[in-house]
């Protein structure tokens, strides 16, 4: 079966969970859905995404470092299997006219490959299972769900704090443009959470 090509959609990051969420999109198209992955793979990602120099070279681009010391080029992610909701990739790396195949998480594909924007593609057998049974994603609506509910109290929490400073005399202008810019940011990450929830399939 053919692979469809996809983008990275959104990264979602929240630091009060352990687990954080990346939506892959359909190129030109509208079907999507979420990836589960861990913290560190999150912040590798949204940092190589936002090509923030490191002293020296993590995980990623350690890796990156040796693939392109060794005459290869990543050429693309393949998102080729689903298994027991685990979604499985592969690296398409290539070193001259020869096409290696190694074995990935998605998440670490994804952020080896973000500093590149090398080409994600999705097996259209995956693709299928995602929405034949809609339980291989019900795990990540799930934990998205929880985000939001989580981000909604924090809103309201702060909402409370703010009034509460803007009422009090002693509350300094730094202190409630503080405030301000949290309740911001999570109103922001409420908003992203949302959208890929409208996007996922049902």
């Amino acid at each position: 079966m053919a692979n469809v090509p996809f983008e990275l959609f959104r990264v979602v990051i929240t630091e009060t969970s352990p687990h954080q969420v990346i939506v892959l999109k359909e190129t030109g198209g509208e079907r999507a859905f979420p990836i589960v992955i861990g913290m560190h793979e999150a912040w590798a990602i949204h940092r190589r995404l936002g090509g923030k120099p490191t002293v020296r070279p993590f995980t990623h681009e350690l890796l990156a470092g040796v693939i392109e010391a060794m005459g290869g080029q990543l050429e693309g992610i393949v998102i080729n299997d689903l298994r027991d909701s685990t979604f499985i990739a592969n690296l398409v790396i290539r070193r001259g006219q020869e096409l290696i195949e190694v074995d990935s998480r998605p998440s670490d594909a994804i952020a080896l490959g973000a500093a590149f924007k090398t080409p994600i593609f999705v097996a259209e057998h995956v693709l299928e299972q995602v929405v034949r049974d809609p339980s291989n994603i019900a795990g990540q609506r799930g934990n998205l769900e929880l985000k939001r509910d989580e981000l909604m109290a924090k809103i309201a929490e702060l909402g409370g704090l703010l009034d509460d400073a803007s009422s009090a005399t002693k509350t300094s202008d730094k202190q409630t443009r503080s405030l301000q810019r949290q309740l911001k940011e999570l109103r922001s990450e409420l908003e992203t959470i949302e959208e890929i929830l409208r996007h996922l399939p049902e």
